[in-house]
């Protein structure tokens, strides 16, 4: 199943990019006498790794080889630095680090930090120029010298990672229409792909692939399909698709093998009105594979058909081979509150394991309203599951959080978010989380751990034995990778809802979070948005 062929991408060499300064270098020392002091030798072999992507690696898996910090030490970290990045709004942005330099982003503000004292480098502030639909960012990518990020008011920009001075700035969403452009990119041999959001606005989602030294757009994947492409049949009522939704909230995943891109593609709308649309309304709900170079369709899994309760697929797939090494799989969470493991070379279903609670108590919301778990704003959001390497098993946070749909007259309106019905949380029902780990062969559950709030955040496993994670309530958490035992808990002072990356500077590993989401009601708390970096002494 291959749509028509497009143009072949243009490659670039990516260039290295270092910022070393006299304060980075005096911290580090500090760090390293202090790590020594405590029987702590540096570990040359952990000098300088950094966190290169969203999910750290192309395959998505969010996996770190360093192991200074440990079962066995992790409950001695301390703060060793923060910035406070905004003094209000969201912040659920992956932060990366590339050659000594963290770079995270807030709805409108892109930061060069220094990732052992947290001295801000450099920081550039977007002035939109448009309608902004939706005000929130999920992170950047790094090209050639370059840091790649969208924006609430439609643009793909790109800055120079040295100073923050724009190299090129496009316009890719009309958000007249509701479109915007809060997910992360991920970049590969000069290519840059990114996603275009706002299923619920009903807008048309696809997939761009973006020369990333000019900006300009070399192919496209159109998420609803039309006419005579692949999938059009599938949307019964034609003039459903005309706003089908489709929207790419998140990141990306890709395998370097086999050039293929992997695509979590969100709900159709409009969300309740699944009987105005008969069909399985692809390529809605469904991890969708691409030829990287091309734009091609190669092939895909739906992990819900003619959605009628918002049960996006939000988070990167991850692309991991059986300890038995003859399977290749492809694992993905969505708000349906279940990972989903698929088999990459027949495209069937491996596993399908629930983390968080399934109740349904009708097929559809109806005119009186109908009690789902989990809510349309449940299940697992925009990070999705680790895979834990040296366990060889899945980690995943979710919101445990009933919701009662009701289904309302049709309420489309260009630009607005429209649902097509009504949601709330189940009266005097609690919002909390869980954190989950299956066998990565079996989808067999090996633990989990109820938190009082949702885990939005993203879940980090590592080669310490321990998995760093944490919750809405400001719950930073080490938890036993092998027994999810609580090994460490601080207490933030704002909510987490972004990435969790670990790194090395000159032998010394830290862990740097992102805290203070408060936009959003649901997943909000106290605290200005900031990043925190922690180690096992402070400088």
């Amino acid at each position: 199943m291959i749509n028509t062929p497009r143009r072949q991408m243009n490659t670039t060499t990516n260039s290295a990019l270092r910022h070393t300064g006299l304060a980075a270098i005096l911290c580090a020392g500090l760090m390293t006498s202090a790590y020594a002091a405590n029987g702590l030798a540096e570990d040359p072999d952990q000098s300088d790794i950094g966190w290169q992507s969203f999910n750290q690696d192309y395959a998505g898996q969010r996996f770190s080889a360093l192991k200074q910090i440990n079962t066995k030490n992790v409950a001695n970290l301390k703060e060793v630095c923060r910035i406070e990045l905004s003094d209000g709004g969201s912040l659920q942005s992956g932060p990366i680090l590339v050659d000594g330099t963290i770079f995270v982003t807030t709805a409108l503000d892109t930061f060069a930090v220094d990732p052992t004292n947290c001295k801000q480098i450099w920081k550039a502030t977007r002035k939109p120029v448009a309608h902004m639909p939706f005000v929130v960012n999920r992170g950047a990518t790094y090209s050639d010298g370059m840091i790649i990020r969208g924006t609430p008011d439609g643009h793909l920009l790109a800055y120079d990672a040295k100073n923050g001075n724009v190299v090129w700035d496009n316009q890719i969403t009309d958000t007249s229409y509701g479109e915007f452009a809060s997910a992360a990119p991920l970049a590969w041999q000069g290519v840059v792909y990114m996603g275009v959001a706002g299923s619920d606005w009903g807008i048309r989602g696809r997939v761009l692939a973006i020369d990333a030294k000019t900006g300009r757009e070399l192919w496209r994947f159109n998420t609803i399909p039309r006419g005579k492409d692949v999938g059009a049949e599938t949307w019964k009522n034609k003039a459903s698709a005309q706003i089908g939704g489709g929207g790419i909230w998140g990141a990306f995943s890709l395998d370097v093998r086999e050039g293929e891109l992997f695509v979590s593609v969100g709900n159709p709308a409009q969300d309740f009105r699944a009987d105005l649309r008969p069909g399985d309304n692809l390529f809605t709900n469904s991890l969708v594979a691409l030829d990287a170079r091309t734009g091609g369709l190669k092939w895909w899994y739906q992990a819900a058909k003619n959605d009628p309760w918002d049960y996006d697929l939000v988070s990167a797939a991850v692309l991991y081979q059986t300890n038995a090494g003859r399977r290749e799989i492809a694992a993905v969470a969505g708000k349906d509150g279940y990972i989903h493991a698929v088999d990459r070379q027949t495209h069937k279903t491996i596993f399908k394991t629930a983390v968080t609670t399934q109740f349904k108590q009708d097929p559809a919301p109806t005119r009186a309203g109908s009690k789902h778990c989990p809510g349309n704003i449940g299940g697992v959001e925009w990070n999705g599951p680790a895979y834990d390497v040296s366990m060889n098993q899945l980690t995943v946070g979710a919101v445990d959080w009933c919701f009662i749909a009701t289904q309302t007259d049709p309420d489309f309106v260009r630009g607005q978010l429209r649902y097509g019905g009504k949601v709330v949380p189940v009266p005097g029902e609690k919002a909390t989380g869980w954190i989950t780990a299956v066998d990565a062969d079996t989808g067999a559950v090996k633990w989990k751990y109820h938190t009082e709030a949702p885990v939005v955040a993203a879940v980090t496993p590592t080669a310490g034995g321990v998995t760093f994670a944490g919750d809405s309530r400001g719950a930073f958490l080490a938890l036993d990778s092998a027994t999810g035992d609580v090994l460490m808990s601080r207490q933030m002072d704002g909510a987490l809802g972004g990435g969790v990356i670990t790194y090395s500077q000159k032998g010394t590993q830290y862990v740097a979070i992102t805290t203070g989401n408060i936009s959003r009601l649901t997943f909000g708390g106290d605290g200005n948005p900031s990043l925190v970096v922690f180690g096992l002494a402070a400088p």
